[in-house]
């Protein structure tokens, strides 16, 4: 089904250009007269333009090889060009065996298609070209050069590139296959090797990985090797690479996370995309896109074909992580359940911004090259279909709460996303804020733990580490073991500010008695659920304080203020 949308994606979206031809960097032009004689040569690299660095980028022959010898007709390195041997050539005779065979095509060349232009490139090729060009001190081997002869590109002329079709189309005389291509469902010529690369997929080569390949027994199906253990006709092999390579270069149609790249597009063009979403959400958007979900309604727009792939690369293949077929208003829906699903408040208990997809992934990892290509996998699902999220991202959460002895919005954000993903009666305003009838136990005890700290915190200011620091772990795991001690050595911190600051001493005092009222006996071990509502108590409570004590500040600054003196008229 990937395939097929590709190609259809193809053939009504992307201007079609000529057949086995791709946009690729060519940095040396060989400027010769109509009688082959070299005029000159331009660099067209441009190391302050990232784009253009290795050359500017033009439609030009291109077919996937590998380590086999297959020239690019008029476009290619200069071992191929000039027989000119390579740092990483073994030996003069391999620069050589990829010179005849790149002549031996330009000859058939000139010859069938009879041009004035491609006479003169074979002319000048065959006349010791180096001696003549003189290439500069810091040329680069591993660059593409073509030919302009009378200020023509020959790689552009119509007879050029019917020529290059021709040499790579298969017609079932040149060892091809006859099958049912998967893709269209026509019986005829397939593909041994598909022709093209996708180029821009995250741990892949840099020289492009492929979409259908078997280079080992174990990938075979039925003994067939190669690209034939999914036949593809020529056509669709090369629309589908096309395809997908527009996409990925297109930043509207990609997202690029970790190890894993998504693409996304619809049957029909419509404004709405979900990029923004995912990169950097605006809380007007976000906030309208929830309020749509909850209403239910849709409009004829939003049943327009929606499709999304998440893709990583393994070596020189391309890897299908997922397949996402639905539409534009079951996405909407379901953007909007993920966005109210990890709304939770900010740490001083204000209103939270939407978090994007990279800060929701990250927060399972202590870095960004740890990120498992599962992880964007899952979160893609939970936030386009609606799947609840799997046990295995909240385990990565608390654990990483746990060994970091703190809890960050996103994570905390990512750990109600979990517990709520997978609720059957999820309600909007559920765990943003704290609970004060949470029937949780565990939930309870991060609310208790918050609170120690925070008598820790007024009686000894300035504390190198808290009770966090050295006990978060314990206390998320085994409650019983260390918060009944924790209690105990937080009386002396109580009375120390029931002396110095009576007012702090009896708001902790009433809250920390209502929540052992709530908790009436510690659990000796949590589950990883209660592990998860542990960790939300502590942030919801934490959020609490700090707003109570922003409030009481600002209370006390205003009681100290003089009041203004009023002057008559």
């Amino acid at each position: 089904m990937l395939l097929q949308k590709l190609v259809e994606y193809a053939s009504s979206r992307i201007e079609q250009t000529p057949r086995l031809y791709a946009e690729r960097p060519i940095r040396y032009v060989v400027e010769l007269d109509t009688d082959g004689n070299p005029l000159s040569m331009t660099d067209t690299s441009d190391c302050s333009n990232r784009r253009t660095r290795n050359g500017t980028s033009r439609l030009a022959p291109q077919i996937q090889r590998a380590v086999v010898i297959k020239p690019l007709l008029l476009a290619d390195r200069s071992d191929y060009t000039f027989g000119r041997k390579r740092v990483t050539d073994r030996s003069e005779q391999q620069a050589e065996k990829r010179n005849a065979a790149y002549m031996e095509v330009l000859k058939r060349c000139a010859v069938e298609t009879e041009e004035p232009a491609v006479a003169a490139v074979l002319r000048f090729l065959s006349n010791d070209p180096l001696t003549r060009l003189m290439l500069p001190c810091d040329f680069d081997e591993s660059a593409a050069l073509t030919f302009r002869v009378d200020d023509s590109f020959v790689v552009d002329l119509p007879a050029v590139r019917e020529f290059w079709a021709r040499e790579h189309s298969l017609d079932g005389s040149g060892g091809s296959d006859h099958a049912q291509c998967m893709v269209c469902g026509r019986e005829g010529p397939v593909l041994r090797r598909l022709q093209g690369k996708i180029k821009g997929i995250p741990g892949g080569q840099s020289v492009g990985t492929t979409l259908i390949s078997a280079n080992e027994k174990a990938f075979e199906s039925y003994g067939l090797e190669a690209s034939r253990v999914a036949p593809t006709c020529e056509s669709c092999g090369e629309l589908f690479t096309k395809a997908l390579n527009e996409l990925l270069a297109t930043e509207g149609n990609s997202y690029r996370i970790g190890s894993a790249a998504v693409v996304f597009w619809t049957r029909e063009e419509t404004p709405f995309s979900v990029r923004s979403f995912f990169d950097r959400p605006d809380a007007e958007e976000v906030r309208a896109l929830i309020a749509s979900a909850q209403t239910g309604r849709r409009t004829a727009p939003d049943e327009t074909a929606f499709y999304a792939a998440s893709l990583s690369g393994s070596g020189g293949r391309a890897v299908v992580r997922d397949w996402i077929d639905t539409t534009v208003a079951d996405v909407k829906r379901s953007l909007g359940r993920w966005f109210s699903m990890q709304r939770i408040v900010n740490w001083d208990n204000s209103d939270p911004s939407p978090l994007s997809l990279y800060q929701i992934a990250v927060a399972t990892v202590r870095d960004m090259r740890d990120l498992s290509p599962t992880t964007p996998r899952a979160l893609l699902n939970a936030a386009l279909v609606g799947t609840p999220l799997p046990s295995t991202l909240l385990y990565q959460a608390v654990r990483r709460s746990q060994a970091e002895q703190k809890l960050t919005r996103p994570r905390a954000a990512l750990i109600k996303l979990v517990l709520m993903s997978q609720t059957r009666n999820y309600q909007e305003d559920d765990m943003v804020s704290l609970n004060w009838e949470h029937p949780n136990p565990a939930y309870h005890c991060g609310r208790l733990l918050a609170e120690l700290e925070a008598a820790q915190r007024g009686a000894i200011p300035g504390a190198n580490a808290t009770i966090t620091d050295r006990f978060y772990g314990t206390a998320s795991t085994a409650p019983a073991s260390v918060l009944p001690r924790l209690l105990r050595g937080a009386q002396p911190h109580l009375s120390k500010l029931e002396r110095d600051r009576p007012g702090a001493y009896h708001a902790l005092t009433r809250r920390i008695e209502e929540i052992c009222a709530r908790i009436l006996t510690f659990p000796k071990t949590l589950t990883l659920e209660g592990q998860g509502l542990f960790s939300l108590g502590y942030y919801h409570q934490r959020a609490h304080d700090r707003a109570a004590a922003a409030e009481a500040r600002a209370r006390r600054e205003g009681a100290e203020k003089p009041s203004e003196d009023l002057t008559e008229e």
